[in-house]
C-alpha cells in the first residue's frame, strides 16, 4: 500500500522537477501547507482521502488527491497555465511508491474560480491515484 504521505512526496518530486511549471512559479512554488508568507503564485498540496465508501474501510490502494493553485495576478490566466502544467506532468502519469507497485493518477475534476475572502485566484486539482501491487 501507498501511504499519503508517500504519495505527496513522490507528487511533488515530479513537480519539482518540472521545468515549464518550475518556470511559472518562480522557482519555489510547491509547498505542503498554505502560509501567509508564501510568494504568489504556488501550489499547495491539499487533502488526500483514502476511504473506499464500497466497503467502509481504508484503502490506500485507491486515493484522492487534491492540489490548489494560488495566484494574485490579474485575471486567470496565469492560474490556468499553471493548472495546464501540473495536468500535462500528473494526468496518466505512473509514479513507483515503495516496493509494492505502480501508483497511477488520473485527473478526476479541475476548476478555478476567483476567491473575493482572499482576493487571488484559486485553482483546485484532484487527481485519483490507484496503486497496481507488483505479483
Amino acid at each position: 500500500m501507498t501511504a499519503p504521505g508517500d504519495l505527496m512526496q513522490a507528487l511533488f518530486l515530479r513537480l519539482k522537477t518540472d521545468e515549464s511549471l518550475s518556470a511559472l512559479l518562480g522557482g519555489a512554488g510547491l509547498l505542503e501547507q498554505a502560509s501567509d508568507k508564501a510568494a504568489f503564485p504556488n501550489v499547495t498540496y491539499g487533502r488526500t482521502s483514502a476511504f473506499d465508501l464500497e466497503i467502509g474501510v481504508d484503502n490506500d490502494n485507491d486515493q484522492l488527491v487534491t492540489l490548489h493553485v494560488w495566484s494574485k495576478a490579474q485575471g486567470e490566466a496565469e492560474t490556468r497555465l499553471i493548472m495546464d502544467s501540473i495536468k500535462a506532468s500528473l494526468d496518466g502519469a505512473a509514479l513507483s511508491i515503495g516496493p509494492r507497485g505502480q501508483t497511477g493518477l488520473s485527473l478526476e475534476f479541475a476548476e478555478a474560480r476567483y476567491d473575493e475572502d482572499l482576493a487571488v485566484y484559486h485553482g483546485l486539482l484532484r487527481f485519483r491515484a490507484l496503486t497496481q501491487e507488483s505479483a
